[in-house]
C-alpha cells in the first residue's frame, strides 16, 4: 500500500470541496471587503479549512480594522499557535492563543472560532476548535462581557493578510456567521464513521447574517466571489492560477519544507516553486511517498542551466538528511537539465538535454516486475532505466547545485497556466502533457 507523509485523507465519500485557494506569503496575496452595514459585534463564528505552507512566521488568517491601532484578527503566531486578540485604541481588549501548535505543511485542518461576548461565563466567551476538537487556550487579556469587536462591524475585512503579516496557505470554504453561535460538529464538519477523519460539511444552506461571508473559489474569474450573495471581496495578487484542486477532500502533494536535505533552497508558492541561494547541492521531496502503483509529475526550470535535476529518493536516504545531490546515493534516482542520468554517482549521458521553461515529466511504475523511472520531454518518453523495489517508499524530489536556479514542481496542481490541462486516468490532477496510460496525479484520492 502507498505510504502517506503527513497528509490528511478523507475518505472517498459525502461532500467534496472542489476548490482553495493558493495565498502567497512572498506576494502579500489577500481579499478584502468593506461590509456595508454593521452586524452584531458581539457573535461571530470563523470557519476555514488551511492547509500551511510557511511556518514559523506571524501570518494573518482574518484581520478587520478601522485604523492600525484598532484591530481584530486570528491568525498564526511564529510559535505556530492560533492567536485570538482584539485592539482598541492601542489597547488590547482580549487576547488568547492556543496551547497547542500546528506545523504540519503536508496535512488540511480545519478550524473553527466562536466568540460569543454575552455570555455570562467568561470560559463561554471564546472557543477555538481543531478539527473538530475544542483546544485548551492560555489567556492573556480576558474577553469582558458584551464586547463589540470588529469582526462583523462595518470595517474593512481582510483575508491572508493584514498589519503587514500576510499569509502562506491554502484556504478552502472561508465563512463568517455574524450574529450567531454553532458548534462545528454537525454544522461545519463532522467525524467520520468510519475512518474517525474529520470532514467538511456542506455550508451553503447555514445562516450568514448581516455581515456574514462565503468564499468557496469556485469561479477562477473571481476568486473574491461570496458564495453567499453579498458583496464580492476584492482581489489583491488574486488570479485564475490562485484557484487549486488541491482541497480537504483531495489533498495533492507539494514539496515539503520540513525536508533536512533542503536547506537554503526555500518554497514559495504553495510550496511548489524551488529557488537555490547557495551553490551546494541542495533537495526537495515530496509530502506524499509511494511504494506502490504508477505515478506521475512534471517539472520545469525557470532559470538555471545544467543542474537543476529532477527525480526520486527513497525516503529512508541518507539525502534526507545529509547535503548531496540526488541520484548522489544508490537509493536515489535523477536527469540534469544537461541530458545526465544519475544513479549511485556514476552518470549516463543520454544525448538529450533541454533549457529553461520546458516541461518534463516523470513516471515511476512499482508495481511491474521490473520497476522503472521514465523521464518525458514535450511529452514524449527520451529515457527509462530499471529502479530499485523501494525499501521504504520513494518521494519524488527536485535538486539543485547553482544559486540562483528556480524550479516548479507540478504534482496535479499547477502554478503555471496551463495550455492543455490534462488529467490522469481518473479525472484527477492538471498536466500540460497527458499522464501515460496506467500514471496517476500523486493526490489523496488516488491513494485511497
Amino acid at each position: 500500500m502507498p505510504t502517506i507523509l503527513g497528509a490528511n485523507s478523507v475518505v472517498d465519500s459525502g461532500y467534496k470541496i472542489d476548490n482553495s485557494c493558493r495565498f502567497n506569503y512572498a506576494s502579500n496575496d489577500n481579499v478584502h471587503k468593506t461590509p456595508s452595514s454593521a452586524g452584531s459585534g458581539t457573535k461571530f463564528v470563523f470557519s476555514t479549512w488551511i492547509k500551511r505552507t510557511k511556518l514559523a512566521t506571524a501570518m494573518n488568517i482574518i484581520y478587520a480594522q478601522t485604523a492600525t491601532n484598532n484591530y481584530e484578527r486570528i491568525r498564526f503566531l511564529s510559535t505556530n499557535k492560533i492567536e485570538i486578540s482584539g485592539v482598541t485604541n492601542g489597547s488590547t481588549a482580549y487576547n488568547f492563543a492556543t496551547d497547542a501548535v500546528y506545523r504540519d505543511p503536508a496535512a488540511w485542518m480545519h478550524l473553527h472560532v466562536i466568540r460569543d461576548s454575552t455570555q455570562g461565563t467568561a470560559s463561554n466567551r471564546l472557543k477555538v476548535y481543531v478539527n473538530g476538537v475544542i483546544q485548551a487556550l492560555t489567556q492573556d487579556t480576558a474577553l469582558s462581557q458584551n464586547y463589540s469587536g470588529l469582526i462583523t462591524g462595518a470595517n474593512v475585512h481582510r483575508i491572508a493578510i493584514g498589519n503587514g503579516e500576510p499569509l502562506g496557505a491554502y484556504l478552502a470554504e472561508v465563512i463568517l456567521l455574524d450574529g450567531q453561535v454553532i458548534a462545528p460538529d454537525g454544522n461545519t464538519g463532522e467525524f467520520d464513521e468510519d475512518s474517525g477523519i474529520w470532514k467538511p460539511l456542506d455550508v451553503s444552506e447555514l445562516t450568514f447574517g448581516t455581515t456574514g461571508f462565503h468564499l468557496d473559489f469556485e469561479a477562477s474569474g473571481n476568486l473574491g466571489n461570496d458564495a453567499n450573495g453579498g458583496d464580492d471581496f476584492t482581489e489583491v495578487n488574486v488570479v485564475a492560477i490562485n484557484q487549486c484542486t488541491d482541497s480537504p477532500t483531495n489533498n495533492f502533494a507539494t514539496l515539503n519544507p520540513l525536508f533536512g536535505g533542503g536547506v537554503n533552497l526555500p518554497l514559495t508558492e504553495g510550496n511548489l516553486n524551488a529557488e537555490a541561494e547557495d551553490g551546494q547541492p541542495k533537495n526537495r521531496v515530496s509530502t506524499i511517498a509511494v511504494s506502490s502503483g504508477k505515478w506521475y509529475a512534471e517539472f520545469m526550470s525557470t532559470a538555471g542551466t545544467n543542474y537543476p535535476g529532477f527525480g526520486i529518493m527513497d525516503v529512508g536516504s541518507t539525502l534526507q538528511t545529509t547535503v548531496g545531490y540526488l541520484g548522489s546515493t544508490a537509493d536515489s534516482y535523477c536527469m540534469f537539465q544537461g541530458g545526465l542520468d544519475y544513479n549511485g554517482g556514476t552518470e549516463s549521458d543520454i544525448g538529450t538535454t533541454w533549457g529553461e521553461d520546458v516541461i518534463m515529466g516523470i513516471g515511476i511504475d512499482l508495481d511491474s516486475g521490473t520497476k522503472t523511472i521514465k523521464y518525458y520531454k514535450g511529452g514524449s518518453e527520451i529515457h527509462s532505466r530499471t529502479i530499485s523495489t523501494p525499501a521504504n517508499g520513494y518521494v519524488f524530489a527536485v535538486t539543485h547545485s547553482h544559486d540562483n536556479t528556480v524550479s516548479e514542481s507540478n504534482f496535479g496542481n499547477p502554478i503555471t497556466a496551463l495550455s492543455s490541462a490534462a488529467t490522469d486516468g481518473k479525472g484527477f490532477g492538471a498536466f500540460e502533457f497527458a499522464p501515460p496510460s496506467g500514471y496517476l496525479a500523486l493526490c489523496t484520492n488516488n491513494l485511497n
